[in-house]
């Protein structure tokens, strides 16, 4: 899949989220998380918009594209 989502694991992490958190506050769905994780899914407007918001961020903050 071209779009990665390694930095969004790496500003949770940063900003103190753990799976617990993220699953409690409703941020992320265990599937999704799940797939993003091994790279068989990807998140739509409204949950990066909701991300994004709770992180303070930007979309590039947490996804980029990557060539197959």
């Amino acid at each position: 899949m071209p779009i990665k989502y390694d930095k969004l694991f790496e500003l949770l992490k940063e900003k103190g989220w753990n799976t617990t958190r993220i699953r409690k506050e409703g941020l992320i769905g265990q599937g999704t998380l799940t797939n993003l994780r091994n790279g068989t899914g990807g998140l739509d407007h409204k949950t990066i918009a909701r991300i994004c918001k709770v992180l303070n961020c930007q979309p590039g903050d947490i996804m980029e594209y990557e060539e197959d």
